[in-house]
């Protein structure tokens, strides 16, 4: 038995979303408010299946009330979150200090300068015809791969990242990312 098992007949005795949340991801803790609520010496789904029958309204009705509070309440955590980690993207948009504006830029003309001067340096190589440096570059390769991959990938991020910055500048909110599009894309179409 699981607490997937309990969400209907919770449902039943009054307690909608406490009942809901049990078939969920959460259902372990809404099981737990369950539980705590009824009594039941032991958190288990077994345990809290054979208090229910006997379980009186009003108790159903704390449990509700008291996974609606939980649920505001980490819904309050994350606004409060949400809301400290905008601020923090506006300040430092906002801030005059030069490090902080050009870090990033600064990085990706470094990064395509090192690519440009790889490519210089082997084309030469090429030109003269240094087998030795060739062989040394190509038996280099996996570490080139690893290298730029990860690089690339730092400077993906901040490009991804620069992007929500501006959004978030000009509308006050956060931008949704690629995964919170996806999501919003795929609940749209059921």
């Amino acid at each position: 038995m699981n607490w997937n098992d309990l969400g209907k007949q919770v449902i039943g005795l009054g307690a909608p979303l406490l009942g809901t949340a049990l078939g969920g991801p959460l259902g372990g803790a809404a099981g737990q408010i369950l539980a705590g609520v009824l009594g039941v010496s032991s958190p288990s789904p077994a345990a809290v299946s054979a208090a229910l029958p006997g379980a009186e309204p009003a108790r159903m009705a704390e449990a509700e009330a008291r996974w609606i509070e939980a649920i505001r309440s980490e819904a309050e955590t994350q606004r409060a979150a949400i809301t400290e980690t905008q601020a923090t993207m506006r300040a430092e948009i906002a801030a005059s200090d030069a490090v902080q504006r050009w870090w990033r830029p600064l990085y990706a003309f470094e990064l395509t300068f090192e690519c440009a001067a790889i490519w210089a340096v082997l084309m030469q190589k090429f030109w003269t015809g240094d087998v030795a440096t060739i062989n040394a570059m190509i038996n280099a390769t996996a570490l080139f791969i690893a290298y730029w991959g990860f690089r690339f990938g730092v400077l993906g991020v901040y490009i991804s990242g620069r992007t929500r910055e501006k959004v978030c500048a000009a509308t006050g909110q956060d931008a949704p990312g690629a995964l919170e599009k996806l999501v919003k894309a795929v609940v749209k179409k059921k």
